[in-house]
């Protein structure tokens, strides 16, 4: 049982959340009624003063109606708060028509006392009032290609109006108009084509403009005419269109518009597609749009240049925060984008406009009652400790939705109800949200707060009950400062509750390991299932839950004592289940080859030595190299253990022969010497017996004679060799030259007895004296 709830919990706690039951408590460090109930929706508390016995924890008072009533606790002194709900305001549904604001919803506002864990359900009701009030905001494409539309809108305001209030009672209609961005790509920013983009043949023509707020809701049709009939044609350079723009605004600037408590109704008349988030970088426009209303004293939107266009996210958030449902009347030719459009934006519908809007009045007529007969019934933001369902009681809503209730055809006059289960997954202070139809304002508020406190019949004076040092709290003590304990008997002393609370603790743990209860920094151990007490200093032992063998505590051949077999004479074993005898371990003086221990009559090997008898081991290898010096110092009185070799080596038997039957290892002594030895593994680890040769391989000395007469005469024969190339360099240089100076001397013109670099003299002086005698 034990196994089996701790089993539970680790999966539990594997999912991350508390997984509640509806017939289970799962209750876990529970010592309070408050605690209990923040346990689970099915767990309960017993008030009763003499429900538990002495030395039970107060945790028995804790578990389902069932279990404390079979206990003997009677229901008058069972407390289990359920969920509560509280109508404030409960206005009944309108009748009939002429009412200026109707009201279509009931209740409207509700306060909803949840048990954490417990679903609770109520009705919300929805009746379409008659003569409900309709707002149509007319938004109109008025690029170039749209210039037959706008002859034929000019004339719609009074066909319309008139179609809509014989629909209800009140409606009115307003007008706004748009085109795009006036930057480059999106229109030609050429000074001239900004004045009159449209073609030179067009007389009548606007300037550029992003988008331009016309005409407030009103009634009166006749201005509505006027005011159309003053706008003209304009134009852009590519074929999508500023439309997210135009919407952003017309949602967004409630008071330009006018829009009223009514049925919001968007008209967008175009034939184009649209642009949308993103598509502003192409002009060099970074920042995104702000979602809010900005037109300038003209009724132009003054961000125009400065945003970029809207998300389809943003639009549609906008368009249900302002219960606005748009209407896209276009052209056949992008009917498949808005209807990828409208699969986006919840409550919106498509039409198809003709290609010079004149059949806009019908269009507009069937998609308003398509919007206002299908009632989609959602929420808000909705606390992250909340779920929601919904349920309706039209055809076909019995499908349970944690996002919105539907029903769909719903004529004028007709009631419907929808069944709204909200559960509370934790304890939480006061949170509201609404509920409402898309597409109206009317909404329900919900107040929710959860009960995790228990409301009981408490007694403010000191109880004998609590040894008249506490009073009485849902049938535990509260005890006065200075005393604890399960009736107020300990008294504190000099010593404060929280360190003898920690004496009850092994190891920080749990006090008394759960097994019992702290008085006084002492263990007071309870009864186990079995009729007998835990035991020890933090009752952390018993006697019955030790190993089992065939079905019988420790084999039936010992005692369990603090959770381990004490096995009787001649048994062994976890359980006990095995007679005592190493028959089938027995390895000559030893067990299992000293290699493991003998349990039931089988070796349990250690290290990595397997086999019936841990006579095998795969993975070891000899460790010649690691004996080499042992081996070196008992067979030869040599090595750097010479010194201790006895002490040292006593892990190894060995032997010196003259001839090696198989040869095992083979290492170098610090001298250079190869000795060679087989070695066989004795009983136990680490031990060998070693043969080990007599005769060591040892390599020859150097020929020193050899070695310097062979160095002195190639050093010489180098010496002599680098002389003669150097002589030969040194003389193929000179003859290089002498034959560079014949060449040379060949070549030159003048005589061969004259010196040319002698001249003559200039001016000849005889000596008179000078007879020419010898």
């Amino acid at each position: 049982m034990h196994q089996a709830l701790r089993l539970r919990i680790i999966l539990l706690l594997s999912f991350g959340a508390y997984v509640f039951s509806e017939d289970q408590c799962m209750k876990a460090s529970v010592t309070t009624c408050d605690d209990c109930i923040k346990s689970g929706p099915a767990c309960a508390w017993c008030q009763d003063l003499t429900f538990i016995k002495p030395g039970e924890q107060e945790a028995v008072r804790c578990d389902t109606e069932k279990v404390l009533q079979a206990k003997g606790c009677k229901g008058t002194k069972i407390i289990s708060p359920t969920s509560t709900n509280k109508k404030d305001k409960d206005k009944p549904l309108s009748k009939g028509q002429g009412q200026r604001d109707p009201i279509q919803i009931k209740p409207q506002e509700i306060t909803l006392e949840l048990r954490p864990g417990h679903p609770f359900t109520f009705e919300f009701k929805f009746r379409r009032a008659e003569g409900y009030p309709i707002d149509l905001y007319y938004l109109m494409d008025l690029s170039y290609s749209m210039e037959d539309d706008l002859k034929n809108v000019k004339n719609l305001g009074i066909q319309l109006l008139n179609k809509l209030k014989s629909i209800t009672g009140h409606a009115r209609i307003g007008f706004g108009s748009f085109v795009d961005k006036t930057l480059l790509p999106f229109t030609d920013t050429n000074e001239e084509k900004l004045k009159k983009p449209c073609p030179d043949k067009e007389k009548y023509c606007q300037p550029a403009f992003g988008f331009k707020h016309v005409l407030s809701l009103t009634e009166d049709a006749q201005l509505f005419t006027n005011m159309v009939s003053a706008q003209y044609i304009s134009g852009n350079l590519d074929t999508p269109e500023g439309s997210l723009d135009a919407i952003m605004q017309a949602v967004t600037c409630v008071d330009q518009i006018g829009w009223g408590n009514s049925t919001r109704l968007l008209v967008l008349a175009t034939d184009a597609g649209f642009h949308m988030a993103g598509d502003g970088k192409l002009a060099g426009i970074l920042e995104p749009n702000g979602e809010t209303c900005q037109l300038d004293t003209k009724h132009m939107y003054s961000k125009s240049n400065v945003w970029d266009y809207p998300s389809v996210g943003q639009i549609a958030r906008k368009l249900e925060e302002q219960n606005i449902q748009p209407i896209f009347a276009v052209t056949k030719e992008v009917k498949d984008v808005y209807s990828e459009l409208s699969k986006l934006i919840p409550k919106s519908e498509v039409e198809e406009l003709s290609a010079d809007s004149s059949n806009v009045v019908n269009l507009i007529v069937n998609a308003y009652n398509k919007l206002s007969s299908n009632v989609i019934v959602t929420h808000d933001a909705l606390p992250e400790e909340l779920t929601i369902k919904y349920k309706s009681s039209c055809s076909g809503g019995d499908k349970v939705s944690e996002k919105e209730g539907t029903c769909n055809n719903v004529a004028i006059g007709d009631e419907v109800t929808f069944y709204i289960t909200v559960k509370a997954e934790s304890c939480i202070d006061v949170k509201s949200f609404n509920i409402g139809p898309l597409g109206f304002r009317e909404k329900l508020k919900v107040n929710v707060k959860t009960r995790c406190k228990c409301e009981c019949d408490n007694e403010h004076d000191l109880n004998d009950h609590c040894n008249k040092q506490g009073h009485v709290v849902c049938g535990t003590c509260s005890c006065q400062k200075g005393f604890l304990g399960q009736r107020c008997e300990c008294s504190l002393g000099k010593k404060d509750e929280a360190t003898l609370r920690a004496q009850c603790r092994k190891d920080n743990g749990t006090e008394c390991e759960g097994r019992g209860d702290c008085e006084c920094g002492v263990c007071k151990c309870h009864l186990t299932e079995g009729g007998n007490y835990y035991y020890g200093p933090h009752c952390q032992c018993d006697d019955e839950h030790c190993e089992k063998f065939q079905n019988k505590l420790c084999g039936g051949n010992g005692k369990c004592r603090c959770g381990e077999c004490q096995c009787s004479e001649g048994f062994e074993g976890t359980a006990c289940q095995c007679k005592k005898t190493n028959d089938a371990c027995v390895t000559g003086e030893s067990e299992c080859h000293g290699r493991g221990k003998c349990l039931c009559n089988q070796c349990v090997c250690q290290r990595d030595y397997k086999g019936p008898k841990c006579e095998k081991c795969h993975t070891c290898q000899l460790p010649c190299q690691d004996v080499g010096k042992c081996i070196e110092c008992l067979a030869f009185g040599t090595g750097p253990l010479e010194k201790n070799c006895s002490q040292s080596c006593t892990h190894l038997q060995q032997k010196q022969v003259e001839k090696l039957i198989s040869s095992d290892c083979r290492v170098k002594d610090h001298e250079g010497c190869w000795i060679f030895f087989s070695m066989k593994e004795l009983d136990g680890f680490d031990k060998y017996y070693v043969e080990i040769l007599k005769d060591r391989e040892c390599p020859e000395g150097p020929n020193v004679t050899a070695i310097v007469g062979g160095s002195l005469a190639g050093v010489a024969l180098i010496g002599l060799l680098l002389l003669l190339i150097i002589k030969g360099i040194i003389y193929a240089k000179d003859l290089k030259e002498w034959k560079n100076f014949e060449k040379e001397k060949q070549r030159s013109q003048w005589a061969k007895g004259d010196n040319p670099l002698f001249q003559k003299a200039t001016t000849t002086v005889a000596n008179p004296a000078f007879t020419g005698d010898s």
